[in-house]
This record gives C-alpha cells, sequence and structure tokens, in this order.
C-alpha cells in the first residue's frame, strides 16, 4: 500500500507548523481512533494510510493483558503516540479508574477523559469531566477532555489544567459534521491557551477542511474512517483534508465580496 502524501505547513514566519500539546511536538495534526474497524488489519493499515501521529485507544475495550490477538498487536508504539481514552465511563469514578488502568499497565500517562452523561446523545457530563480532569492533573496526568462546544466549561477544564480542549463537532457517530459552527468559531476566538481539537461528529473530508479553516489545531476521527465504504481510502483523504485545511487557515482566505471582481484587472486595457 502507497503512503500518504505529507507536506509540512509552515507559518507566517516560514517556521514548520505543528501541533504542540503538553509540551510534546505532533507533525500531524490528525488523531484517529481505532474502534468498529472489521478487523486489526484494517484497523492497521486505516491508521497508516491517515498519516496520524497519534492513535486513541479505550482502555475499558482492548484486551490489556495480551493473553490473545489484541488491538494494540496492529499497533506499532514505535510510529504512533497511543492516547488511552475512558470510552464507556458515566461517572468521574469509572474515568479516573480507566485512566490509571492505563497507565498502570503501561499504555501512557496522557489519557482522554470521555465521561457520558446522556445515553442518547453520547453528550459529555460536564460537571464529570471536569471533575475527573482536576483529578488526574493532580496525579501527573496529560488530560485532553472530550466536552461541548460550551465557552464556560472549556474555561473550567482548562483551570482544571486541561493539555487541550476537545469540544464535539456534532454528537459522536453522527457524521453530520459542525454542528454549530458559530459556537465552535466563538470558542477559537477566545481560547488561545492551549490547542482546540474538534472531536466527534464529522463525517467526509470536507469536515475536516473545514474545521481546520476556522483555526482549529487539529481533528479527531473515528467513525468518519471506520463507517466509510472504504475506510483505508476514507484515511487517506482525511489526512489530505486536515493537511490542506491547516494550510489555507495560514494562507488566509480573500475576502468575500457581493459583487464579481475580474480575474485578470481592467486597467490600463484599452477599449
Amino acid at each position: 500500500m502507497s503512503a500518504v502524501h505529507t507536506f509540512d505547513a509552515v507559518d507566517a514566519a516560514g517556521a514548520l507548523d505543528h501541533l504542540v500539546i503538553g509540551g510534546r511536538t505532533f507533525t500531524s495534526r490528525l488523531i484517529v481512533g481505532t474502534g468498529k474497524y472489521k478487523d486489526g488489519a484494517e484497523t492497521r493499515d486505516a491508521i497508516a494510510a491517515s498519516g496520524a501521529g497519534m492513535v486513541t485507544v479505550a482502555v475499558r475495550r482492548v484486551n490489556l493483558d495480551r493473553t490473545s490477538e489484541s488491538l494494540l498487536d496492529f499497533i506499532d508504539p514505535g510510529r504512533y503516540f497511543l492516547l488511552p481514552n475512558t470510552a464507556g465511563c458515566y461517572t468521574a469514578e469509572e474515568a479516573i479508574r480507566a485512566a490509571r488502568l492505563g497507565r498502570e499497565v503501561g499504555l501512557s500517562d496522557w489519557v482522554k477523559i470521555e465521561v457520558i452523561g446522556d445515553l442518547k446523545t453520547l453528550y459529555p457530563d460536564i460537571q464529570a469531566t471536569v471533575e475527573a480532569t482536576r483529578v488526574l492533573v493532580k496525579e501527573g496526568f496529560t488530560v485532553l477532555p472530550y466536552t461541548s462546544d460550551d465557552i464556560v466549561f472549556a474555561r473550567r477544564l482548562i483551570d482544571a489544567g486541561a493539555s487541550a480542549v476537545m469540544p464535539l463537532g456534532a454528537p459522536i457517530g453522527t457524521g453530520i459534521g459542525i454542528a454549530n459552527p458559530s459556537s465552535l468559531r466563538m470558542l477559537r476566538e477566545l481560547i488561545s491557551e492551549v490547542p482546540l481539537i474538534v472531536d466527534a461528529g464529522l463525517g467526509t473530508a470536507s469536515d475536516a477542511a473545514l474545521a481546520m479553516e476556522m483555526g482549529f489545531d487539529g481533528v479527531l476521527l473515528n467513525t468518519a474512517i471506520a463507517g466509510a465504504r472504504n475506510p483505508v481510502l476514507m484515511a487517506s483523504a482525511m489526512g489530505k483534508a486536515v493537511q490542506a485545511g491547516r494550510a489555507a487557515f495560514l494562507a488566509g482566505r480573500m475576502p468575500k465580496k457581493l459583487y464579481a471582481t475580474a480575474s485578470s484587472p481592467m486597467e490600463g486595457i484599452s477599449r
């Protein structure tokens, strides 16, 4: 399988434009999950095609003791940075326990915190998320919480010590895309202390590109890739979309105008 084409975007000063979270640098701004694939081989191939450098693994849904085949057998820890997540947790206590387990078995002292508050929408329980973040930061974890697009709770997570804030684009697994662009734009305008990563609800490459064009620092995807007819091809598309969206944000789009403007200026042309 051919490798995904990548390029290094540069900022306005000409410096390489990489994602930095908790003092760690990532050359890719795409983070991918590992759920819902048909098998380990497809998971491995899709991750490779995406060009992602960080991969999330659900602590509660993976065989950690490795006594039988495990998803972890298909992810090279020398190539990818593993980010344990607390998917499937419904209380702060459950999420804290899962994070500690992930660290104890040697996965990482980083964790993506998910505390689900509603079974139908899978919206996060923000109060519990803030509580879990505060506890785990004190225990030395680098915490990346999944949250709503609410600026107040984003601030509370930052105050609790979160190293990034990960607002949803839309409810988990829906593929809707950016459901509330005005709320996300508000977050992007008002928060600069930590990276902002759109997490959940995106469905296709244009959704990922739009999130990056809005100025977000990264995108986390799972179902959009695993649920595609061709997950490996979609993974490649997502990797390119994140790169293109980031480059477009750095380049700065042209102003929108109500009326047409000729591409070739008419000044100086005799009639």
